[in-house]
């Protein structure tokens, strides 16, 4: 057995979006791989079944049933453009069945397998238009300017694949759900109007709160009706059997995500007997939207880092675990009576689970892997901090440390095996210790330590850093003259403050960072929803810009060209300020690099990424001490 290189960047598959057909004997699910040659991220479609080896179906992402199982509707490029795809089971071609100009979304089957309905892009696209704004919410981190671009339903007739729009308007549908009868669906989206909207101003003001609701339309499109009030602001909502499951917040985003239910024309909050916060799934953030188990409800939640599959059998106001823990759960289906899931375990970066039964082995399978082990530090009030230590087993005395700092704020670390941060199997292999922490903020620990540093960034949290590198450093563990950091979004943000409150490191790598949190908030495309519910005006004494004269340590800066959640220009700022007081820095831009480019990005700047840190790690931490 040998140790993990950055090479096997272009070795690891990773599973994604199971689906379980409806007869409950096998699942349907994305695998995702990196073409070295091609530079490029590889989608298809796999099948797994118990006691068979996983076969490839098609190339393409987002598989989905037909209600009787006969067809898998799946998304594929067309010149380009996602279309919809019908692949028969029963042996052929898959079928192209939509061609849609700007392209068509994960497919949303009726209850009769007669028509596929999704949630797709619609408006009419120049790029070499001028680019007019009459609200914030004109561009979207992976999207760029959005050019009046908005996302609507779409219903496609599978017979004949005529297509029609049931939606339109100033806002954007998220992914609609069926009534168990066929004759509607239900999605979430902004559409309130404005109380007095500007002559000739769009009339909505959404783009200056944080709203939602859930809507109903026929099939004959026309005006969405709400169905929830003002008290609930709604993310998503899902048809399960007769069922309407809602997820949302409770009047303002600060908080965790709760369920809800719609009966009676009444919205009432599900409770769980959980304080953790439900998680229905995002890219960056691990997650399954909710189903039914016969009469029992299935959701996911975050507890301690790690992601769980849980039950609330019905009538019941307590939900219990249904998976094995020691598990970051990503994608769940049911049926037949059977749950599929999809999830990372401390050996693999994913693998499909039925039942609890492991259909595959995407780990691979010459590396020994270093196991991270569980540590509770205390904070200087007293307060608990979990993290992680990467270490190999066989080491004694101090050596270097990387503390690596996870963005959100509201994100966690979990110690399961992590296939985007290569470089801590690398560095654990090369003699260092990797400690990641879940610091106030971090998610899964209850929602008063997720609320504890909102208008505090840096002011409440530095603390939960600087006390285990205390403790790790007494303990003999880390060399006190060997430690780094680094992080990426709020983690570069963390990176770059604490470089200004303390001088113990010695390198300091931020990733997507983020310096200047009032140019922040009106460049960014979440910057006024950071500025009102996260950061809460504390903008300039919470930026690291304003201590910037206090750095001294070696600085690189690693930053997507495009990414709009943490502008490029706030890479630029901190590089400018650094380099005029002659602080050894370097900036290092992706181009084409959204914020998520290190997750979904092109595999050479992926694997780029994670080589510059070791190299950089190396020359001011090994290198410069010899």
């Amino acid at each position: 057995m040998r140790r993990l290189t950055l090479d096997d960047l272009y070795r690891l598959a990773t599973p994604s979006d199971p689906r379980i057909d409806p007869a409950g004997t096998a699942v349907a699910y994305t695998l995702t791989t990196s073409d070295r040659d091609g530079d490029a991220t590889i989608a298809e479609i796999w099948l797994a079944a118990p006691g068979a080896e996983p076969r490839r179906l098609a190339t393409g992402s987002a598989p989905r049933w037909s209600p009787d199982g006969s067809t898998l509707a799946f998304l594929k490029p067309v010149d380009g453009t996602p279309q919809l795809h019908l692949l028969p089971m029963s042996g052929g071609e898959p079928r192209v069945l939509t061609e849609a100009k700007l392209g068509a979304g994960a497919a949303v089957w009726s209850p009769d397998g007669a028509r596929i309905a999704y949630s797709g892009p619609a408006g009419e696209l120049d790029p070499n238009a001028p680019v007019v704004a009459d609200r914030l919410d004109h561009k979207a981190d992976g999207a760029g300017l959005l050019r009046g671009l908005t996302s609507q339903v779409f219903v496609v007739e599978v017979a004949s694949g005529e297509s029609r729009r049931l939606t339109s308007g100033a806002f954007h549908a998220g992914e609609p759900s069926w009534s168990p009868a066929g004759d509607h669906l239900v999605f979430a989206a902004d559409i309130e109007k404005a109380a007095d909207p500007a002559p000739g101003r769009p009339g909505t003001d959404g783009d200056l709160s944080v709203r939602g609701a859930i809507h109903r339309v026929g099939l004959d499109g026309g005006e969405p009706e709400r169905l929830t009030g003002p008290e609930l602001i709604a993310t998503a909502a899902w048809y399960l059997g007769e069922r309407l499951i809602v997820a949302g917040f409770r009047e303002h985003p600060s908080g965790h995500t709760r369920l809800f239910e719609l009966t009676g024309g009444e919205t009432v909050e599900i409770e769980t007997g959980l304080d953790r916060n439900v998680m229905t799934g995002a890219p960056g953030y691990p997650g399954a939207t909710p189903a039914l188990l016969g009469e029992d409800l299935l959701f996911c939640v975050r507890d301690r880092g790690y992601t769980h599959l849980v039950r609330l059998p019905a009538g019941s106001a307590s939900a219990e675990p249904l998976e094995a823990g020691g598990q970051v759960v990503a994608g769940v289906s049911v049926a037949a009576g059977r749950v599929a899931h999809v999830a990372a375990t401390p050996y693999s970066q994913g693998e499909v689970f039925l039942d609890g039964e492991q259909l595959t082995a995407y780990a691979p399978a010459d590396v020994a892997l270093f196991e991270a082990t569980a540590r509770r530090f205390t904070a200087p009030d007293g307060t608990e901090v979990e993290g992680f230590v990467l270490r190999d087993p066989e080491l004694s005395g101090p050596g270097p440390l990387l503390l690596d700092i996870h963005g959100g704020p509201h994100n966690a670390w979990a110690p399961v095996f992590d296939g985007v941060h290569l470089y801590h199997q690398v560095l654990a292999a090369a003699g260092w210790t990797v400690l990641t922490l879940n610091p106030r903020a971090s998610d899964g620990y209850g929602e008063a330590f997720y609320t504890a540093a909102l208008g505090a960034w840096g002011l409440a949290d530095t603390g939960d850093f600087l006390s285990p590198l205390d403790e790790l450093v007494a303990e003999g563990v880390a060399d006190p003259d060997r430690l780094a950091v680094t992080g990426y979004s709020y983690g570069g943000y963390m990176s770059c403050w604490l470089s200004t409150q303390t001088d113990r490191f010695r390198a300091v790598i931020p990733g997507g960072c983020v310096s200047d949190l009032t140019s922040m908030s009106g460049t960014s495309d979440a910057g006024l929803l950071l500025k009102r519910h996260e950061l809460r005006e504390e903008l300039v004494k919470t930026s690291p810009l304003t201590y910037v004269s206090r750095v001294r340590t070696p600085t690189l800066i690693l930053h997507g060209q495009n990414d709009d959640r943490c502008p490029v220009g706030q890479a630029e700022q901190w590089f400018a300020a650094l380099r005029e007081r002659e602080v050894p820095v370097r900036l290092v831009r992706y181009p084409g690099g959204s914020h998520l480019f290190i997750l979904n990005g092109r595999p050479s700047h992926r694997f780029d990424y994670n080589e510059r840190i070791v190299q950089w790690l190396q020359q001011w931490v090994i290198d410069s001490q010899s």
